[in-house]
């Protein structure tokens, strides 16, 4: 009784959302993207000072993505079985250890090997974040907490603004290491407020046990059986030689895509047969919604990031703005979008999200085709800002399809796999924007790129518009009892 009452001040039952849970919620989300954009400001300070070319100090990017797009769907289903807490805590705690190491740093080798550690830290931020909204939902019978959602998206996309900008002012305090160091105080806040503010594992634990029913207690047939260690081993080999191959589309590197379809083969045939699978594919198979979010996340972000990537390095080497001009100009982006996200987030639809995102992707590839170096630079923010409509609404979009979507034992994995499907577009288009580009980052080369991206917005439009699904989305999620 006193332990009933003890829980009763910190979550009144039935009464709403906890919001004592959002400050973890939101600062381990984050921890990924602030670490995303901070680096981009300090690849030439870092390889200056380690005396590393670009072609070298690129790992430090691609290392983080790597680890994340692994690690995302690994440590999403262990929260799935043993709660999002203790996973939070010991992922937060190696962001810490991340920094320290980066800080430290004698050479670039150290430094890459911290941003693995890194990439796997802030792994479980974002799916424990999906995971105590399903909770939550369950907890109060409120299914669809769209305002938190929303916070989520919305603060993601705030530390897309002010990454950059807060790096460059690390650097010139501190210098690049400071970039590194920004983490250990974050991994001590977060580390608190998880201890202070998130559910205790008995809680979440026996409330699974209880949906789940006797014979699927996660303690049944152990702790290797119940984890999948084998699929988990075949999904990192696949996912680690397909996004290697995509970073460097060559010929020459065939054997990886061998490599990856080998590993993806036995990896079905492996899930297919555990009896508790890592990636349900049998349930997956048959969520004919969810798989077609997760293709369509892939299609976004491939239009998303390549216009990151490549419309930035072509007004820096194709219209001759310098570095932080270029930066100047991707701000009204990500401002429309944080707009878009607020205004549209309390909206519970989720087809109206997606497809007005599509059109906005599709109109902004349409303008890029009529820049050229002689454009007025008015011109380049119209794209950025056309660019902020679908930036704000697919990731909210997304997200929200996900959380309706998913099988709700499984909330924090799928979750992690939305991420993972986010980064090998990202992957995919990094790799389309070297092969536009060449040597340089001229018109002609950015407008090839435009051509793609375009392709890609066209592909993106169509499968909302055929998806009659997205509509059900709300109707077809399991209520709380």
């Amino acid at each position: 009784m006193t332990d009933q009452k003890a829980e009763g001040r910190g979550r009144t039952a039935t009464a709403g959302f906890d919001r004592r849970l959002l400050p973890p919620m939101l600062l381990g989300s984050v921890l990924n993207p602030i670490n995303s954009t901070i680096i981009a400001v300090t690849l030439v300070p870092i390889g200056d000072a380690l005396g590393a070319p670009p072609s070298q100090t690129a790992w430090l990017v691609s290392a983080l993505y790597l680890a994340t797009a692994l690690g995302q769907p690994v440590v999403g289903r262990l929260i799935d079985v043993f709660g999002p807490r203790r996973l939070f805590l010991v992922s937060t705690s190696l962001v810490g250890v991340a920094g320290v190491i980066g800080t430290l740093a004698p050479n670039l080798g150290v430094l890459i090997a911290s941003r693995v550690l890194l990439g796997f830290g802030t792994c479980a931020g974002y799916p424990a974040a999906m995971a105590l909204l399903r909770s939550e939902a369950k907890r109060t019978g409120q299914d669809s907490p769209g305002g938190v959602l929303t916070a989520l998206a919305v603060a993601n996309q705030t530390i897309a603004v002010i990454g950059p900008l807060l790096g460059g002012l690390l650097i010139g305090l501190g210098g690049w290491r400071a970039t590194c160091a920004l983490n250990v105080p974050l991994a001590v806040a977060a580390v608190l407020l998880g201890l202070l503010r998130l559910p205790k594992e008995s809680r979440t634990k026996e409330s699974r046990t209880k949906e789940a029913g006797a014979g699927e207690s996660p303690q049944r047939g152990g702790l290797a059986a119940q984890l999948d260690l084998p699929g988990m081993a075949l999904f990192a080999v696949t996912l680690i030689s397909l996004l290697l191959f995509l970073m460097n589309l060559h010929l020459r590197d065939w054997y990886l895509l061998v490599i990856a379809v080998a590993a993806s083969a036995a990896f079905a045939a492996r899930e297919l047969r555990a009896p508790t699978p890592f990636i349900d594919l049998r349930v997956l198979g048959g969520n004919t919604p969810l798989m077609v979010t997760y293709g369509r996340a892939l299609v976004a972000y491939v239009v998303a990031y390549a216009f990151l990537y490549g419309f930035t390095q072509w007004t820096e080497e194709g219209f001759g703005l310098s570095p932080f001009h270029a930066g100047l100009v991707q701000i009204p982006m990500f401002l429309v979008a944080i707009g878009v996200s607020i205004v549209s987030g309390r909206n519970k639809g989720v087809r109206g999200k997606l497809l007005v995102g599509a059109l906005g992707q599709v109109v902004a590839c349409a303008v890029m085709l009529t820049l050229t170096g002689d454009s007025p630079v008015w011109m380049l923010i119209l794209v950025a800002l056309i660019f902020g409509v679908p930036q704000g609404l697919n990731s909210l979009g997304l997200q929200n399809s996900v959380y309706f979507q998913a099988d709700p034992e499984r909330i924090a994995s799928s979750a992690g796999l939305l991420r993972t499907f986010a980064y090998i577009g990202s992957m995919v288009a990094s790799s389309t924007a070297a092969a536009s580009f060449g040597q340089r980052a001229d018109t002609g080369g950015m407008h090839h790129l435009a051509w793609i991206m375009l392709g890609a917005g066209v592909l993106y439009l169509l499968l909302n518009v055929f998806d009659r699904t997205l509509g059900r989305a709300r109707a077809d999620t399991p209520q709380a009892p």
